[in-house]
């Protein structure tokens, strides 16, 4: 009997594990019975389970047709993702999960797709035309499905249609759908809003979309006319303007033709005014003008008659022209009076005119580019009209003055030092006519004036040179070259040239100088300060140098004040002070000399007066040698000197 009890006992735990691990298994889905897609998006189904720790997942449609998608799985949950969506995936999709020893479950899944990607389009049938009938389109592109779809047309907030749209609910594809709507704008339209509203109804929440157009609606062009002034009869060489003037929404533009002999137009202008000048008799004929916008036109007409005029020639830029070398020269011959007149140019002593030659109409132009010496001449433009013929003369003469003088210096200026002062006008053409000034202030320091064979021709550069000493009260002064080109009639800028430079005189260094702090004999262990100053315009810089055994120089220092801490022994010798600026250099020298320091101890009486002896008398000597080289130094030695010949 106790065995019996434990194997029912057993039983019945197995048992009570199965239906509760049963109870405790269930799955879930996202979305959990149905979800929207728009073709071409992607779309994830997730099943999940819970009371099962190694589940299996399998997944399939209703209706057993291909998934088109992809089933990822892991652990406790599996996803079926779509991308993108298509037609091919508007099922109903079961997840199945099955756990053992639980069983298996199921839960469904509905996908129903849509297409509606773009706002609606509106088209017109053409401009809107006050008083015209117009058609009116609203597209909505690439719909599906096309069952569910609602469109209104409104102008203005007021419904102009509305329309549903019935088809095959088992057609599946993606469609265009539109309505018409005619009507006739008045002016009054313009500014007001024409929408189309399309809207796809899902479970009666629609999904929509619009397009808004404001209106333009458009008058055609009417009541053109013309003013002619002064007169629709004019003169050869006269002036006429017309005046165009047409109404219309939006306003007219303004074209102005001719109409030529074969009745074609010629198009002369896109402005409301036409101004003819300088008119010949054919100018004479009928012109149009023409107001056009959007969506029509209207056309005005008037007749221009221009009556012969004597015949005159005229010749520019005059009967003289000064040109400069390189440049371009046009000389131009016009005629009034004369319909069809021919050309012809010549120099008044028949050599080649070297020069390009256009004639058109009632002008010809002759080129001279670049202009050159082989160009100075008199030239002669014959007009013949008929049976007349006229002839024009116009000198033309060259110069050379393109660039500003150039001032020159033979070196720096320094105080006292002779300097000369170059001044050159360069590439001068007629040199015989060209005065050069050189003044310094206001004081003219040389005046020339140049001479030369008058059938020469080149191109040369003239200068004149002074020679002065510059003084310190020269600094600030402007020097200037001053260059004429005496040419009657000249005009052109600058008939004068010049260049300035202002003077900064230098001065080279002197007066140099050293100060030493406290003295140049010193004890080892002291310190000692030496200061070097300098005069000179700039401001020399100062150079602290010691003077090496061999007699050259070690440099220490740019700064003024030269100072030795804690002088040893080996400081003594010769240290150099040199003021420098670029006008020159100027030296100055000290000795220092650093002596051993004394020092103090117990002695004998007698050696005692024999060390005060001895130290009365090395003093001394050390003093006489000190001065004897002083006195060396400053008389027959010269360190300064010394120290030029070994550097």
């Amino acid at each position: 009997m106790p065995g019996k009890m434990v194997l029912i006992f057993g039983a019945w735990n197995v048992l009570w594990t199965l239906l509760a691990a049963s109870q405790a298994f269930k799955i879930e889905t996202t979305p959990e019975f149905r979800t929207l897609a728009q073709i071409g998006d992607s779309v994830s189904l997730t099943c999940s389970t819970t009371g099962c720790e190694a589940p299996s997942f399998s997944w399939r449609t209703q209706i057993d047709s291909p998934l088109n998608g992809k089933v990822r799985s892991e652990g406790t949950k599996s996803t079926l993702t779509m991308d993108p969506v298509s037609f091919a995936n508007e099922h109903s999709y079961l997840c199945t999960a099955t756990c053992e020893p639980s069983g298996k479950l199921e839960r469904e899944i509905q996908v129903e797709i849509y297409s509606f990607p773009k706002d609606p389009e509106i088209h017109f049938s053409g401009p809107l035309e006050a008083g015209k009938p117009t058609t009116v389109k609203c597209l909505v592109p690439d719909v599906y499905p096309f069952d569910r779809l609602e469109m209104d047309l409104l102008k203005g907030g007021h419904l102009l249609k509305n329309q549903d749209f019935l088809g095959d609910v088992d057609k599946k594809s993606l469609e265009t759908k539109s309505l018409e709507v005619t009507f006739t704008p008045v002016i009054e339209d313009t500014g007001k809003a024409l929408v189309c509203q399309a809207r796809l109804y899902f479970d009666s929440v629609p999904k929509v979309r619009e397009t808004m157009r404001e209106l333009q609606v458009y008058i055609s062009p009417k009541n053109t006319d013309i003013s002619v002034n002064p007169s629709t009869t004019l003169q050869e060489g006269g002036s006429v303007t017309m005046t165009c003037s047409s109404e219309g929404e939006p306003a007219p533009h303004i074209f102005w033709n001719k109409k030529l002999d074969d009745g074609k137009l010629q198009l002369l202008s896109g402005n409301a005014t036409l101004t003819l000048i300088a008119m010949r008799m054919e100018d004479s004929g009928i012109y149009a003008c023409e107001g056009i916008n959007l969506i029509g036109k209207d056309r005005k007409e008037v007749e221009l008659i221009v009556q012969e005029k004597p015949f005159t020639v005229q010749i520019s830029p005059g009967p003289r022209i000064v040109a400069q070398i390189g440049d371009s020269v046009v000389l131009t011959c016009g005629v009034t009076g004369c319909e069809s007149p021919s050309f012809h140019w010549r120099t008044q002593i028949d050599s080649p005119l070297s020069g390009k030659l256009k004639s058109e109409g009632t002008k010809s132009t002759l080129t001279l580019s670049p202009v050159s010496f082989e160009n100075e001449h008199s030239y002669l433009c014959t007009v013949t009209c008929g049976r007349r013929r006229l002839e024009k003369e116009i000198q033309v003469e060259l110069y050379s003055f393109s660039r500003d003088p150039e001032i020159e210096m033979s070196g720096l200026l320094v105080n006292g030092n002779p300097v000369t002062v170059t001044c050159k006008v360069p590439n001068v053409y007629p040199f015989d006519r060209l005065e050069i000034e050189l003044l310094k202030g206001d004081t003219i320091l040389k005046n020339e004036n140049f001479l030369e064979e008058l059938d020469r021709k080149s191109l040369e550069t003239k200068s004149l040179e002074m020679t002065f000493i510059p003084t310190t009260e020269d600094t600030g002064k402007v020097l200037v070259c001053q260059a004429k080109l005496q040419i009657d009639g000249l005009e052109f800028e600058p008939k004068q040239r010049k260049s300035t430079q202002t003077l900064f005189v230098n001065v080279a260094p002197n007066d140099t100088t050293i100060l030493v702090s406290p003295s140049s004999i010193l004890e080892e262990g002291s310190s000692v300060t030496m200061t070097c100053s300098s005069d000179g315009l700039p401001a020399p810089k100062i150079l602290w140098s010691r003077q090496l055994n061999n007699g050259a120089l070690q440099p220490l220092s740019e700064n003024a004040t030269l100072t030795l801490n804690s002088t040893k022994k080996e400081d003594s010798g010769i240290y150099v002070c040199d003021g420098i600026n670029q006008a020159g250099t100027n030296r100055k020298a000290v000795e220092l000399i650093i002596q051993e320091r004394e020092t103090h101890t117990t002695l004998h009486p007698a050696l005692l007066m024999l060390y005060c002896a001895s130290s009365l008398i090395i003093p001394a000597i050390g003093m006489i040698v000190y001065f004897a080289r002083r006195a060396n130094m400053r008389g027959s030695y010269s360190l300064v000197e010394a120290q030029k010949s070994k550097v």
